[in-house]
């Protein structure tokens, strides 16, 4: 049920603090036909699990893989075409080196550690390293620490679960596992390498051929919110524009658009990369995951 204060829509709501969203938090952006109750957790990934298992908050970011999923298996979500996080994701694959060079093609028969195998920066960057390098997906061991945050949802049988407490940049410097899918959490030590070859300058050469910048997390919403309040919808969906624009410092160079039409194919190879690695259990249409409030919005 919906928290209705003199008129307004109140939702609980899971976001966190990045630049683009601090002036969403801060109150610089705010709306008289919608209140966020930013109750989520810090950071707001840790709070998915309950979006998708309890309907713990009306709205907020999800990562696209956990949408993705949560929209195969039947939950009451819908998307908002507005990304709350994205970059390239070519440096997020890395080894230590003090154990030998590795191509991307020698993670084949070999362990490699990642929080989750549904995780959204693993996704992006397995399907950069089985596309644009060949690497057979299917002969990698995937070494995980947590399970999925869809409970309808199991890990290939190409999964194994690390022992409660592992660190998994740990065990990578000291060659425990051969590599690892890290992003932010990568070791600043001189000894790792990205296992994609060069990977500022691939990555820069992909988005010239592809035109996507890879997005982590976009903005949802519980689908009786915009059934019921259409236009709290489209507030919020000013909101996020309004607060991206107020920036410190702008946002970078390379960062995903706002509108559906400009995520379009962004989201499509998600979903293909998603079914391809065993994460979707039915293919998803893009324009499924929108219903005609969200899917007009921009």
């Amino acid at each position: 049920m919906i928290t209705i204060e003199n008129g307004v829509p109140v939702l609980r709501t899971n976001l966190s603090e990045y630049k683009q969203t601090k002036a969403i938090l801060d109150g610089r952006v705010a709306s008289s036909k919608v209140k966020l109750d930013l109750c989520g957790p810090t950071p707001a990934h840790n709070g998915f699990k309950a979006m998708v298992r309890e309907n713990a908050f009306d709205a907020g970011e999800m990562a696209i893989v956990t949408f993705l999923q949560a929209k195969a298996y039947g939950k009451p979500w819908v998307l908002l075409p507005a990304p709350i996080s994205g970059r390239f994701q070519h440096h997020c694959a890395g080894f230590n080196s003090d154990f030998g060079h590795l191509d991307p093609k020698d993670i084949e028969g070999k362990r490699v550690g990642v929080r989750t195998y549904t995780q959204t920066t693993a996704l992006w960057i397995r399907g950069i390293l089985r596309h644009e390098y060949g690497v057979d997906l299917d002969k990698v061991t995937w070494m995980t620490l947590n399970d999925g945050h869809l409970a309808e949802y199991s890990d290939p049988a190409n999964c194994e679960r690390l022992p409660k407490g592992a660190s998994i940049p740990d065990m990578m410097m000291r060659g425990e596992l051969a590599a690892a899918l890290l992003g932010e959490d990568m070791p600043k030590d001189e000894r790792v390498r990205t296992l994609v070859p060069d990977a500022q300058a691939a990555a820069k050469d992909w988005f010239a051929r592809e035109g996507v910048v890879p997005v982590n997390h976009f903005f949802v919403v519980q689908q009786d919110v915009s059934k019921q309040h259409p236009e709290a919808v489209r507030e919020i969906y000013r909101m996020i524009k309004e607060s991206r624009e107020l920036t410190e410092g702008g946002l970078p160079a390379i960062f995903p658009p706002m509108g559906l039409e400009a995520n379009r194919k962004g989201i499509q190879l998600a979903i293909d990369w998603a079914l391809d690695q065993k994460i979707l259990p039915r293919r998803l249409s893009v324009d499924e995951l929108f219903d005609d409030v969200t899917g007009s919005l921009g």
